[in-house]
């Protein structure tokens, strides 16, 4: 038993050795700017407003056509309707007269050729003048 043995090297335990992380420098290199963050903040404000304006301003310049157009429906439909108006007033005024019974005699009289035996007719005349008159000359 005296064979030679193969050596057996003691494992040593393994250290976690605490690794070194590079520290950043937040102060140092993240330098705090409060003021640039808001000037930028406030420019992207500014850009989107300004594009926003843009779209609206194209938006009204392509409806403004459409706008005189229909205004100007509007006001002939406003020309119709004004002498349809008048025609509708005087037809109910003719409707009312005609159906008013107290005018009924009158108007039957304006729609027929006769006349009420109470009243007289009235035929009026041109005067006659003389033929001499006529072709005497006039200094």
């Amino acid at each position: 038993m005296q064979a030679i043995q193969p050596t057996v090297t003691p494992l040593r335990p393994v250290k976690n050795s605490p690794r070194i992380t590079p520290r950043r420098h937040s102060s140092s290199r993240q330098r705090s700017y409060p003021h640039q963050t808001i000037a930028a903040e406030t420019g992207v404000k500014f850009a989107v407003n300004v594009v926003l304006s843009v779209c609206a301003t194209s938006a009204l310049i392509q409806l403004w056509p459409h706008y005189r157009a229909v205004q100007e429906k509007l006001h002939e439909i406003q020309a119709e309707v004004n002498l349809t108006q008048g025609r509708v007033d005087r037809s109910r005024s003719d409707f009312n007269r005609y159906f008013d019974p107290s005018l009924a005699k009158t108007v039957m009289q304006e729609q027929s050729n006769r006349a009420d035996p109470q009243q007289r007719p009235v035929i009026l005349q041109e005067p006659e003048v003389p033929e001499a008159e006529e072709s005497t000359p006039q200094p």
